[in-house]
C-alpha cells in the first residue's frame, strides 16, 4: 500500500529565542514531512523542542522567538505555501491557520476562555473563515459535538468551560481545531493530565478523523505507548535536532540511536509475576545556553567516542527512510541536507 501525499514539508528548520542578552538556538535544523492519512509522532523528553517545532510551523512563536533558517512548505490542492516567508499574523497566514491547519493546544484549561460559552468559542474559528449565518454555524457545531461524542450537543454548546470535565474540554479543543475541516491536524500533548480511559477515547477519536477523512496528523507526545498504538512514522528529538526518524515498526523493533534505545528502555512494561527496576536516562539534557560541540547526547551516552565531540554529527540512512544522526553509523548513506 502506497503512502499518502505530502501535506507539510519542513526542511532544516532553525528557531532562536532571545533570553536577556543571550540568543539561544532552540531548533537546530529540523526536517520532517506529514502525509495524508498518516500520523507523525514527534517524541522526546521535556525541553527537547517538540512544542517549539509545531509553534514554529504555525507561526505562533512568542515575541522573543524567531525563525532563523529553513523552509516550511504547505501543499494544498496543487499550490505550495512557503509559511516561513509569511507574516505570522498577516492575512495569508491567518487564512491557513485554523482553516487549513488545525491545532489542539496542550492545556484546554488555559486555552478555553472561562467567560464565554464553548459554542461561541468554536464558532469564532468557523465564522472567521466562512460566511455563515449564526444558525448555520450553530448547526455545524452541534454536528461536530455529536461526532466527538459530547452528549446533548444542542444544550452543551450553551455551557461554559467549567461545566465540562477534563476529557470533555479536550473534545471541545478538538472541535475548535477540526470545525473548519483542515487538511492537517497538530495535537500538542492532547492527553496530558487525562486518565487512561479518556486518553484512549481521545486517541480513538483522532484516529477516526485521520482514517475516515484522510487527514494528516502530527502528534506531539512523550508517551511512547500512545506512539506505538497510533503513529505511522516517528521522529525522535533531542535538544532541537531530530536524531532518529522512521516508520513506527522500525523505530520500535530496531531502535538505532542510543537516545531512542534509552527512551524505550524507560517505558514501564507490565509483565505479571515479573518485577524489574525501571531504567532511567542518566544525566540531564544540556541547557540551550551551553555551547555543545558534536553530539548533544554524548555526555549521557554509553557509546561515546572521541568522534562524538567533533563538529556537527551527520545523519545517515541505514534503511529506506530510516534516518539516524550518530557516528556509530558512519559508512552508511550520508544525508547532507538533514
Amino acid at each position: 500500500m502506497g503512502r499518502g501525499e505530502i501535506i507539510l514539508d519542513v526542511r532544516n528548520l532553525r528557531t532562536h529565542f532571545r533570553v536577556g542578552s543571550d540568543d539561544l538556538s532552540i531548533l537546530r535544523g529540523v526536517s520532517f514531512t506529514a502525509r495524508q492519512g498518516e500520523t507523525l509522532a514527534i517524541v522526546g523528553e521535556s525541553g527537547c523542542g517538540k512544542s517549539v517545532t509545531v509553534h514554529s510551523v504555525m507561526r505562533l512563536l512568542p515575541k522573543n522567538g524567531r525563525l532563523t533558517g529553513g523552509q516550511i512548505l504547505f501543499h494544498d490542492n496543487g499550490r505550495t505555501f512557503e509559511l516561513h516567508k509569511l507574516e505570522p499574523f498577516g492575512k495569508e497566514m491567518r487564512s491557513i491557520r485554523g482553516r487549513k491547519i488545525g491545532m489542539i493546544f496542550q492545556d484546554p484549561m488555559a486555552s478555553l476562555n472561562p467567560v464565554y460559552k464553548v459554542g461561541d468559542q468554536v464558532a469564532e474559528n468557523l465564522l472567521q473563515h466562512f460566511k455563515l449565518t449564526k444558525h448555520e454555524a450553530q448547526r455545524r457545531i452541534v454536528e461536530m459535538f455529536a461526532s466527538l461524542g459530547i452528549p446533548e450537543p444542542e444544550r452543551r454548546i450553551l455551557d461554559y468551560p467549567h461545566q465540562f470535565s477534563g476529557g470533555m474540554k479536550q473534545r471541545v479543543m478538538i472541535a475548535i481545531a477540526m470545525i473548519c475541516n483542515p487538511d492537517l491536524l497538530i495535537a500538542d500533548e492532547p492527553t496530558t493530565a487525562l486518565d487512561v480511559t479518556i486518553q484512549a477515547q481521545i486517541m480513538e477519536l483522532m484516529g477516526k478523523l485521520k482514517k475516515e477523512q484522510n487527514k494528516a496528523v502530527i502528534l506531539i507526545t512523550h508517551n511512547m505507548g500512545l506512539v506505538a498504538e497510533t503513529a505511522d512514522e516517528v521522529a525522535v528529538m533531542y535538544m532541537g535536532r531530530i536524531v532518529e526518524r522512521g516508520l513506527v515498526e522500525r523505530i520500535f523493533h530496531n531502535p538505532s540511536h542510543p537516545y531512542t534505545r534509552a527512551l524505550l528502555r524507560s517505558v514501564p512494561v507490565l509483565d505479571h509475576g515479573k518485577t524489574e527496576r525501571l531504567e532511567t536516562i542518566r544525566g540531564a539534557t544540556p541547557s540551550p545556553a551551553e555551547c555543545v560541540t558534536g553530539c548533544e547526547f554524548a555526555n549521557r551516552c554509553d557509546f561515546m567516542t572521541p568522534k562524538c565531540r567533533s563538529g556537527i554529527i551527520s545523519a545517515y540512512e541505514i534503511e529506506n527512510g530510516h534516518l539516524v544522526r550518530c557516528v556509530l553509523f558512519e559508512g552508511a548513506k550520508e544525508l547532507p541536507n538533514e
